[in-house]
């Protein structure tokens, strides 16, 4: 063991550099996949995870947080399938999308990679990104109708993909044939094959440079910082118990909320969450596996305390109190396709009892939704008559006001940073026209610092006809604002057939609508909660969301008068 201390300056180089790593593994994938999900929204992420405990050692800056919290699962559990057979071997990768074995949902594929110096291992590299269709009963494998995991997609535990070096074709073949998509689904493997290679190369690089001992010395007091500065945000907050409690709009079965409750407990510079009193594990795909839950309370407490270093010390001041079988704790089979809803209001929850702490610390509701939309059909053109296809694409809302200013309109979801697909690549790819794309007036909530807005999305069929799957939240209850600030808007879905407009009976999920040639479907979507009491905004911006269109005019008035 290495005693000497880092100085600043390499500890501040080392950690740049190793986030170089993963930023380059990001790059690589983004660059080389065939599937619009990762090439432009950017649905994945890449990361160093320790030798011994599968811990988080090292995040890149722009993959998605919630995937590099629950790597670490999946990294563990491979390890422990590789022990109990033959162990890790040098030039073999893994491939897993065990949701409750990894986190997230079956479309979310991790690629894990032993990572070897001088016949020892040092980490393992992994690779995170959601696949555009891997079989299941509906494309894109949103289903809002599951009711076990097998009806939502291929399940595959820890293999290997590749075997010292080459390339295991058993296993291909078994992908290729579980996927409406077979060439995607190819070059998405080979995009994060080729990350993950070109991740080892680079950090080969950096420890012939530094040298093993110091970079392993450096990742150490790297979660070392990462623990000292949580404790001291921690013990900032006045000590207490904060509770709040939110709700799913229902899970896709049964039209009933289901409850995302939290008492977070300060004490000291030690934080505890307990979300004991949670709905139990529903019929619907909203459940989530305890692996995911913890991965939203990092996502959720890194935004809150935003210069902790990105690893596994953000977690090392806190206790997690979550009861198995759970919405928040399934077990297998429980679907859980739809895990992006329920961990989005995890962190509304997080965000929302914090308030209470600290106003000035947290940010008022995000929309709180991504709207998994997937339309999907068969091509009728000569050329390639009877070729499927599948959009599938999330979208934007409004995020929530804070104590320095307005919420973010049009935004993506605060369990990544990942992008909205321009519709442009969406229509390139896919026979719709986008007839509406556009910020929603009147959908921030109100507050000294108002709520950013959602959006409005109108999606015409160019093809004979095709079938429409929404996996949403937020139709029935609103984002919340803070501090005396007020709710967004709800979200709403709607579609056309014959002529005529329908909403779903569940309001934000449903399957298997028919749309014909020119139907549309039509998405307005929340906005955030605003923070501070209404009373207090001035003058002047109330009109310059007029003037802008952000809400209409009567809205404006009668706001100012209140």
């Amino acid at each position: 063991m290495n005693d000497t201390i880092i100085d600043p300056v390499t500890l501040a180089v080392l950690r740049g550099r190793l986030e170089q790593v993963a930023d380059e593994m990001d790059a690589t994938l983004y660059r080389s996949a065939f599937n619009p999900i990762i090439a432009e929204a950017h649905d994945a992420c890449h990361g160093l995870y320790d030798a011994d405990t599968g811990d988080t050692l090292v995040q890149g800056k722009s993959g998605l947080p919630v995937f590099v919290g629950a790597m670490a699962f999946a990294v563990r559990a491979t390890a422990a399938v590789a022990e109990s057979r033959w162990g890790m071997i040098d030039g073999d990768i893994w491939i897993s999308n065990d949701p409750y074995d990894g986190g997230t949902h079956a479309n979310d594929f991790k690629l894990v990679r032993p990572f070897f110096r001088n016949g020892k291992l040092y980490c393992y590299m992994a690779s995170a990104a959601h696949w555009h269709d891997v079989g299941g009963a509906v494309p894109g494998n949103y289903n809002p109708s599951a009711t076990e995991c097998w009806q939502e997609a291929v399940q595959i535990p820890p293999v290997r993909i590749v075997r010292e070096g080459e390339l295991d074709q058993d296993v291909l073949a078994i992908l290729r044939a579980n996927t409406r998509l077979p060439e995607s689904l190819w070059g998405d493997l080979n995009g994060q094959l080729a990350a993950l290679e070109l991740g080892a190369r680079r950090l080969h690089g950096l420890l012939d440079e530094y040298g093993d001992a110091l970079v392993l010395q450096a990742l150490g007091e790297l979660r070392s910082r990462a623990l000292r500065l949580m404790r001291s945000h921690i013990a900032s907050l006045p000590d207490g118990r904060y509770s709040f409690d939110d709700v799913l709009d229902n899970d896709g079965i049964t039209d009933q909320p289901l409850a995302i409750a939290l008492d977070m407990t300060v004490a000291g510079d030690r934080l505890t969450l307990d979300f004991s009193r949670s709905s139990p594990q529903c019929a619907g795909p909203v459940n989530i596996s305890r692996a995911t839950s913890i991965a939203a309370c990092y996502v959720a407490l890194k935004h809150l305390f935003p210069d902790v270093p990105a690893n596994a010390g953000v977690l090392d001041a806190v206790d997690f109190v979550i009861p198995d079988k759970l919405v928040i704790s399934c077990e297998r089979p429980r679907p859980v396709g739809g895990y992006t809803e329920t961990i989005l209001r995890m962190i509304d929850v997080i965000f929302s009892a914090t308030a209470k702490a600290d106003p000035t610390r947290a940010v008022a509701q995000a929309y709180g939704t991504i709207n998994a939309l997937s339309i999907a059909g068969h091509r009728s053109d000569a050329a390639r008559k009877g070729q499927r296809w599948v959009m599938f694409s999330f979208f934007g809302g409004g995020h929530g006001g804070h104590s320095g200013g307005d919420g973010l309109s049009h935004g993506n979801a605060p369990i990544s940073t990942a992008t909205i697909p321009p519709l442009e690549i969406l229509e390139a790819a896919y026979p719709v026209r986008f007839t509406e794309w556009s910020l929603r007036a009147d959908s921030g909530g109100d507050g000294r610092h108002r709520g950013g807005l959602g959006a409005v999305y109108e999606i015409e069929l160019l093809e004979q006809n095709a079938e429409v799957f929404l996996f949403g939240e937020r139709g029935s209850s609103p984002p919340k604002g803070i501090a005396g600030g007020g709710p967004g808007a709800v979200n709403v879905f709607r579609y056309e057939n014959d002529g005529q407009w329908h909403t779903p009976p569940m309001l934000s999920k449903i399957h298997g609508v028919k749309l014909a040639r020119g139907e549309r479907v039509r998405l307005e979507t929340p906005g955030g909660g605003g923070w501070g009491a209404a009373a207090e905004r001035p003058a002047a911006q109330r009109e310059q969301d007029r003037a802008m269109g952000y809400v209409g005019t009567a809205s404006a008035q009668k706001k100012a008068s209140e």
